[in-house]
C-alpha cells in the first residue's frame, strides 16, 4: 500500500512540474514597434525656406498685441507603411484589416539628429497637413500605404535641422487600437 502511495505521489508531481513553465524571456515578447515598418522619403528630409504666406500667431500678453509671424522653414515628404512578418505574431494578436485611424505630427529642434528642447520660454511652431494617403486601411503582412504630408515650421535655434515625430494610430478588425511612433530627421 505505501508502494502505491509513494506513486501517487511522484505522479503528482510529475504533473505538477510539467504544468510548469519558464518565466516568458523579454527577448521572445515581439512589440508593434517591430512589426511595423515605417519609412519617409527622401531620407533625411529636406526643407526649403517657406513660402507662401502661411503664418503662426505668438501670443505675447499683458495687453500687448499678438505677433502673427511667418514659418521659416518648409518640407514635403512621404511615409510609407508597412507591417511585416511579425504582425502575424500570437504574441501580437493583430487581427487584418488594420485600419490607420489617425496620424500627428510634432516638429522638434535637432542637432546632428539629436532632439535639443528649447530653453526659457521659447518653443517650436509648427503646422502640418496630409496631402493624400494611398489608403486608410492595412490588409495584410507586406501590404504599404503610403501617406504624404507638407510640414512648415519655425524653431528657436533659428535653424532647419529638425526631427519629425510623427505618431500612426491603428485599429484591428476586432477594435483593438495601437500607436507606433517614428521620428524622421531634417537634414541641416
Amino acid at each position: 500500500m505505501l508502494r502505491y502511495a509513494g506513486v501517487a505521489a511522484m505522479l503528482v508531481c510529475a504533473v505538477m512540474v510539467s504544468g510548469c513553465q519558464k518565466p516568458t524571456d523579454p527577448d521572445d515578447t515581439v512589440r508593434v514597434d517591430e512589426a511595423v515598418d515605417v519609412a519617409s522619403v527622401p531620407d533625411p528630409i529636406v526643407a526649403d525656406t517657406a513660402t507662401g504666406g502661411r503664418t503662426y500667431r505668438v501670443v505675447r500678453g499683458n495687453n500687448q498685441p499678438d505677433d502673427i509671424l511667418p514659418y521659416d522653414w518648409h518640407a514635403l515628404f512621404s511615409s510609407t507603411i508597412l507591417f511585416n512578418s511579425k504582425a502575424t505574431d500570437k504574441d501580437l494578436d493583430i487581427d487584418f484589416p488594420v485600419k490607420l485611424s489617425s496620424t500627428t505630427l510634432a516638429v522638434k529642434q535637432a542637432s546632428a539628429g539629436i532632439i535639443t528642447p528649447p530653453t526659457g520660454s521659447d518653443k517650436e511652431y509648427y503646422d502640418f497637413v496630409t496631402l493624400g494617403a494611398s489608403s486608410n486601411q492595412v490588409t495584410g503582412v507586406n501590404a504599404p500605404i503610403t501617406l504624404t504630408f507638407e510640414v512648415w515650421y519655425d524653431l528657436p535655434s533659428l535653424r532647419k535641422e529638425a526631427v519629425i515625430t510623427a505618431t500612426f494610430t491603428f485599429v484591428d478588425d476586432d477594435g483593438t487600437s495601437f500607436q507606433r511612433a517614428v521620428d524622421f530627421k531634417v537634414a541641416p
